[in-house]
């Protein structure tokens, strides 16, 4: 695919204005646990009589480890394991990923690794295959799944993290039983509940999460809810019995928690990274508002999108990328469609790999963004620039917003800069950084 500065492409972004834009602040509840303190937090819930007497000496127990970015995520399952170790059991790590990291076993522990998740840094082994054993069959007749060294541990605690999923809505969305039933399910188990489309993902999920409880041998589940900051804020240890009351009211919690950027509506929006660390789609549309399915809604009313960059620890896999309308060459340069296809291919997403737009550089990203605006003012265009989805405590917006934000209209907001007008080098990469 060729893709030139100074084509045909660049001649009709030529000279499309890009309006002034300063620097905002958001502001959102900040309940959070010290990093320091982590380790305590999480033995006060290991500690607990009803789970600590799960763990016998002897035991092998299986840890997982997903694909998220969880924050902490290393210490969490350091301190997980070196807890099992003190109750004289024999830990191990199971990457719990379903498709990710291409559906190969060295590229879910590459995935580990880009965590600070090793085995000389944890302190037990990682065993990694994408052999997986049935379980059985669900009340709805899917096939269930389990990684294959998982099941045939002693026992298995599920590390994982609760937050509104990306692409569908339900009693539970991402959390234990996504972990249990997609994350531990290796490729087949995410082929499964997938099956059906996300309009089925959250009945599917439950009905395959009642087998994986009723038939292996999960000992507990140690969720993590992160604020809006993308901080560990909170954990809760749960008896396998209680996962389905349970989990459905930590996602209230952990809705409660989510970020959000504060104007309701804007016709371009800039996002400088996408990446598996922010979310399964690359971007959380929870925050973006672009979605991959009719099956949820939420976050800015947008009407153009384009993503700048892809993190380095995605090695090459941007699912999510057919939310934006254009992207950069730089990122299209990074892509590797043998880690993107297996994961829509599992999910029966395809729209989430679908090719936007590609341009040579940010500046042409944003222009063409602007260029294609339909019924809007031109001289009041509205755009937000953000990191990423995780990280939008301070965001950049465009000059139409700043007197409204000066003026208070949207609580939480508060400008902490004059509009000035974005600054590209020779390559007309965007240089403003963010504060």
């Amino acid at each position: 695919m060729k893709i030139v500065k100074g084509g045909n492409v660049s001649k009709l972004l030529e000279g499309i204005a890009i309006p002034k834009m300063f620097h905002a602040i958001q502001s959102f509840k900040k309940d959070r646990i010290e990093v320091g303190d982590i380790p305590s937090f999480i033995h006060k819930e290991l500690e607990r009589e009803e789970i600590s007497s799960t763990i016998k000496p002897g035991m092998s127990i299986a840890i997982t480890a997903g694909s998220r970015g969880v924050r902490n995520v290393a210490l969490i399952t350091k301190t997980i394991v070196d807890f099992v170790l003190d109750k004289g059991a024999k830990p191990f790590i199971v990457p719990a990923m379903g498709s990710h990291g291409g559906a190969t076993a060295e590229g879910q522990l590459e995935m580990l690794e880009t965590f600070g998740i090793t085995e000389a840094a944890m302190g037990c082994p990682i065993r990694s295959n994408m052999d997986a054993v049935q379980l059985g069959t669900s009340e709805l007749g899917k096939p269930v799944f389990q990684d294959k060294n998982a099941f045939e541990a002693d026992g298995i605690i599920v590390s994982c993290r609760i937050k509104p999923h990306n692409a569908f809505r339900g009693k539970v969305e991402s959390g234990i039983c996504k972990m249990l039933v997609v994350g531990l399910g290796k490729q087949k188990g995410a082929e499964s509940v997938h099956s059906d489309g996300m309009g089925n993902m959250a009945k599917n999920l439950l009905a395959n999460a009642k087998v994986v409880l009723s038939n292996s041998k999960i000992l507990f589940a140690i969720p993590c809810i992160e604020n809006a900051f993308d901080e560990t804020a909170y954990f809760e240890a749960v008896l396998p019995n209680a996962v389905m009351e349970r989990e459905p009211e930590l996602l209230k919690i952990a809705f409660s928690n989510m970020p959000k950027i504060l104007v309701p509506e804007s016709d371009v929006l800039i996002v400088n990274e996408m990446g598996k660390n922010y979310s399964g789609t690359g971007v959380d549309p929870n925050i973006s508002g672009t979605w991959s399915t009719e099956f949820a809604s939420g976050g800015l009313e947008v009407q153009r999108t384009c993503f700048l960059d892809l993190t380095d620890v995605s090695h090459g896999n941007a699912n999510g990328m057919g939310l934006a309308n254009v992207i950069t060459k730089r990122m299209f340069e990074k892509l590797d469609t043998e880690m993107i296809y297996p994961n829509c291919l599992t999910s029966t997403v395809l729209k989430s790999a679908m090719m936007p737009v590609v341009v040579a550089t940010d500046k042409e990203a944003i222009q063409a963004c602007i260029r294609t605006l339909n019924s809007v003012d031109k001289d009041q265009i509205r755009i937000v620039r953000i990191k990423n989805t995780l990280h939008v405590d301070r965001i950049m917006l465009s000059e139409a917003y700043y007197q409204e934000v000066k003026d208070g209209k949207y609580q939480g907001l508060v400008a902490v800069s004059e509009p000035q007008e974005l600054v590209f080098d020779v390559e007309e990469n965007l240089v403003t950084t963010m504060m």
